[in-house]
């Protein structure tokens, strides 16, 4: 016969040997979903900031919540699948964090809460009605990347004011990505008389041969869109901007962080807190249609001027004045 403490300790071995969702589920413990395209590789302050916003709102994970981290690792058709999985291990609320896997998981589930963050109107995405009462089981963040385009490449042309070709590197596999930059780009750049060339790259490789093809045609600077891919890939877009002394702009501060010239957008760790928050305040209880989708206000210009000091570059001090921070 099986003592009383031997049975517990039987029972407690098992449960730790079940998947993460089944042992959340066999504590009573609530589980989100996390969805991301990218890869985990260079999230750790974004995870931070999600973390953070759990946090906020009474939650502290593996203490009285679970997450289950899907990463599809920037192939992006694997993200129905991861949904799909998420979907079948019941979880309370799915994050995703970037229009690809908020579609999936739109598709996926039309009753499990989805708090988004994506860079474009979610309303011209079709993924809400409206911004004040979202519709159906989706709500949260837009840090508005897509809407910054014509003032990222403005001011790449204000600290490159002899620049006339400009490369733009997008990552073709993304096109809810890629298509609204370039429509928001090429218009923006035609007026500032700038010529653009479109540079492709999916893979790191790709990354290379388009910094090869970017010093082959002598563009005089560059621009980068703000795709996942580019975010994970930021050191080596950075060292290879360096190597070939073409002044870049980023969307992302982490960009100049690393070494780049100059960024210029939301706070993507803020971004994420935010999307914690709504998480939490849905499993405790609030439904999306409650919660308006929340619009960055704040957007910061960095400098790095140590970098622009290497390019040969002179900052207009109207400029400095305006950055919201100088790296020196």
């Amino acid at each position: 016969m099986i003592r009383r403490r031997e049975f517990i300790t039987l029972l407690g071995g098992a449960a730790a040997g079940l998947p993460l969702a089944a042992r959340a589920q066999h504590s009573g413990m609530p589980i989100i979903g996390f969805l991301n395209p990218a890869s985990s590789e260079g999230s750790g302050d974004r995870l931070r900031g999600f973390r953070l916003g759990l946090k906020e709102t009474g939650f502290v994970e593996n203490e009285n919540v679970a997450i289950e981290y899907r990463w599809a690792d920037h192939q992006l058709d694997r993200l129905p699948a991861m949904a799909a999985d998420l979907v079948s291990r019941h979880v309370a609320v799915i994050a995703t964090t970037a229009p690809a896997s908020t579609y999936a998981a739109k598709a996926a589930t039309a009753t499990i809460p989805i708090v988004f963050l994506v860079a474009e109107d979610p309303v011209k995405l079709r993924l809400v009605v409206s911004l004040a009462r979202p519709n159906e089981n989706l709500t949260g963040i837009n840090f508005l990347s897509a809407e910054l385009v014509a003032k990222r490449l403005e001011l790449l042309r204000e600290i490159v004011p002899a620049a006339n070709r400009v490369a733009v590197l997008v990552n073709p596999a993304n096109t809810m990505i890629t298509e609204p930059t370039l429509r928001e780009l090429e218009p923006a750049a035609r007026a500032m008389g700038l010529q653009t060339q479109i540079l492709n790259a999916s893979t790191s490789a790709e990354i290379n041969v388009a910094f090869a093809t970017l010093a082959q045609d002598r563009a005089d600077a560059l621009f980068v869109a703000g795709d996942p891919l580019f975010g994970n890939r930021r050191v080596q877009l950075v060292n290879l901007a360096s190597r070939y002394a073409v002044p870049a702009t980023f969307s992302l501060r982490e960009f100049a962080e690393a070494g780049g010239l100059m960024s210029y957008g939301a706070d993507i760790a803020e971004s994420f807190r935010q999307v914690g928050a709504y998480a939490g305040r849905i499993l405790k209880g609030a439904k999306p249609t409650d919660l308006p989708v929340v619009q960055a206000a704040k957007f910061n210009l960095v400098i790095n001027h140590e970098s622009a000091r290497m390019l040969g570059l002179t900052v207009p001090p109207t400029l400095l004045a305006r950055a919201d921070e100088v790296i020196e």
